[in-house]
């Protein structure tokens, strides 16, 4: 099995996870712009692709799961219940799916969207915006379908993931390491709390750092619908 991050500009993450026995592959969050790239890289090195997984339905950015879905004859999954366009392949809490040699197992991770989910395989967990690592904490709750609550609730899956597992997340600054789950334990500032008031106050305390998001206007209308904008 190789996993390998893929976009080398920009902080939005894309995962080309290999089955190095049989050359099957899957992309995870793929997005919309880097299509050619990405299926330039797939041909280049005689791999198959198999599986274009959505861990969440973006505001951020366009996926590109339904036009490699439509040009690569790949299956486009995500979590029960996704809006996004052109979702071939829906998964429940906890199902596993056999890709090769690689076992996915997906777990419903709500909060940051309703559909958000987290993609386990051994020794890797693919967070999308549910966890970041370090300093980033989490994805903000104050987009649509957002809920503090249910976040807060859904960390509890990490219960259940081995501790060196590595945190792959869905947006990180370009050149940043991915680290353990332990690691974050100590460093995560969302994985320190106690209590759901902090993760409240320190989601608010966000939401007015960051301001509001950009793409959100073209983003979101285009992974709902599959009309992708001039």
């Amino acid at each position: 099995m190789l996993v390998e991050q893929i976009n080398s500009t920009g902080w939005a993450r894309t995962y080309l996870v290999t089955c190095t026995c049989n050359s099957l592959a899957a992309l995870i969050d793929p997005i919309h712009a880097n299509i050619e790239r990405d299926l330039a890289l797939i041909e280049e090195r005689g791999l198959t692709l198999k599986y274009a997984i959505g861990t969440h339905t973006h505001a951020d950015h366009i996926s590109g799961g339904w036009e490699l879905a439509a040009k690569a004859g790949c299956d486009f999954l995500m979590l029960e219940g996704a809006l996004t366009h052109g979702v071939s392949t829906n998964v429940s809490d906890k199902e596993k799916l056999q890709m090769g040699g690689v076992e996915f197992t997906f777990h419903a991770s709500p909060g940051h969207t309703p559909d958000s989910m987290c993609i386990e395989i051994p020794g890797f967990l693919f967070t999308g915006d549910f966890l970041f690592n370090g300093n980033g904490g989490t994805g903000r709750d104050d987009l649509p379908g957002g809920s503090l609550e249910e976040h807060w609730q859904a960390l509890s899956i990490l219960q259940g993931i081995n501790e060196h597992t590595q945190i792959m997340s869905g947006h990180e600054a370009p050149g940043t390491e991915p680290q353990i789950l332990l690691w974050n334990r100590e460093h995560n500032p969302v994985l320190q709390m106690s209590s759901f008031e902090e993760y409240k106050s320190w989601q608010e305390s966000e939401w007015k750092r960051l301001g509001s998001v950009s793409a959100i206007g073209v983003a979101l209308p285009a992974n709902l619908s599959g009309e992708v904008p001039q």
